[in-house]
């Protein structure tokens, strides 16, 4: 019998999540099919098991459908990567809830490459999609794997970002990859089959019920070394997102906003509790993940030979020092001053020719 026929099999056998698959699969070292001809006293004694779930394996009987499901795979061309095979993601296996079983369209991530997911709200700010696409664009020299969720927002922002910079990009989806959700979204997720593509734990026919986000989320979580958080709420799939890759060691990281708006709260609140790092560019991202060599970066600092900067200048200069572009709510942000006394201080910076001010309210250093 085929031995994915086994491997599906597994996945379907009540009471018997991630966690105990894994564990079976070690103690009969990989051969899933063993799982189903051994004993039931033999697997009830294995721990976590015990007699009900024992019974519930010996019991199995629906290999016919799963070879009518096997059939549908390959006519959907939709692929499958068990977790003892070398190509399942390596960042994901270490995460003790993994999907012992994959589905996928396109090109899994690479191990050993580059991986970033980013995620957040579904209703962004113009900045939130701007910095999204501007921290995207200066990781095209890193080339990373960027992965989301396909979600409106952030998610599908990041999708396109990547698309446009030549980036490899991988949809994690909370249902069978028979479809899209949402459908809105197809022609994007088709343009990412050429070089990275869709990944779901869910066969096809299953539908995206509520339930099975969360679960997708882990897996965004886990797939990639580090998950960033631009623009979110207190609560939601990005903050469950976020926790989820704490809970994992992998790096957290997250954009400020302002205190007053409303999708800034959860990433202020990340940053606040020590459970994200904050990040502002391409370059801290690049910098906190070790892609780049902190003795190999030069000296950016603007200095004037002319001009010397009050204090209140000086605090707006120096964020020019590390990155010549910004937007203004990042200005004000990150400056420590208050939004009048900054929006004066780049007017006469302005007027004195040391940046200039470009469409959507981004500043340039010009000095």
């Amino acid at each position: 019998m085929n031995h994915l026929i086994y491997q599906l099999a597994l996945t379907r056998i009540p009471f018997i999540g991630p966690t105990l698959a894994r564990q079976l699969i070690q103690h009969f070292h990989g051969d899933v099919e063993a799982i189903f001809t051994a004993s039931q006293s033999k697997i009830e004694r294995i721990p976590g098991i015990g007699p009900f779930r024992a019974k519930a394996i010996r019991d199995f009987r629906d290999f016919t459908e799963l070879e009518k499901e096997i059939c549908l795979l390959e006519k959907l061309n939709i692929r499958t990567c068990f977790i003892t095979e070398p190509q399942y993601p390596q960042w994901l296996k270490e995460c003790p809830d993994a999907p012992i079983l994959l589905f996928y369209k396109g090109n899994l991530p690479k191990n050993g490459q580059r991986i970033l997911s980013i995620v957040g709200t579904r209703k962004p700010t113009a900045y939130g999609r701007e910095m999204c696409e501007q921290i995207i664009e200066a990781l095209q020299k890193y080339q990373p794997w960027i992965v989301s969720g396909l979600a409106y927002g952030i998610d599908i922002a990041a999708h396109r970002a990547a698309l446009k910079y030549n980036l490899p990009t991988t949809a994690v989806l909370a249902h069978g990859l028979d479809q899209i959700y949402p459908p809105q979204h197809t022609e994007t997720a088709k343009q990412m089959l050429a070089t990275g593509g869709w990944l779901s734990e869910f066969a096809p026919g299953v539908k995206p019920e509520k339930e099975h986000f969360p679960r997708r989320n882990r897996i965004i979580a886990g797939l990639s070394e580090a998950t960033l958080i631009i623009e979110t709420d207190l609560s939601g799939g990005s903050m469950i997102t976020a926790h989820l890759a704490a809970g994992y060691h992998r790096t957290v990281m997250a954009l400020p906003g302002r205190t007053i708006d409303v999708h800034s709260r959860g990433c202020l609140a990340l940053i606040r509790n020590q459970i994200a790092v904050l990040v502002s560019s391409a370059e801290d991202i690049a910098l906190e993940l070790g892609w780049k060599d902190p003795r190999q970066q030069m000296n950016t600092m603007p200095r004037s030979l002319f001009r010397e900067w009050n204090p209140a200048e000086q605090a707006i200069v120096d964020l020019f020092g590390t990155k010549n572009l910004r937007h203004v709510e990042e200005i004000y942000q990150l400056c420590g001053l208050p939004t009048t006394e900054a929006a004066a201080v780049l007017l006469q910076l302005e007027l004195e020719g040391y940046v200039r001010s470009l469409p959507g309210k981004m500043y340039e250093w010009t000095g």
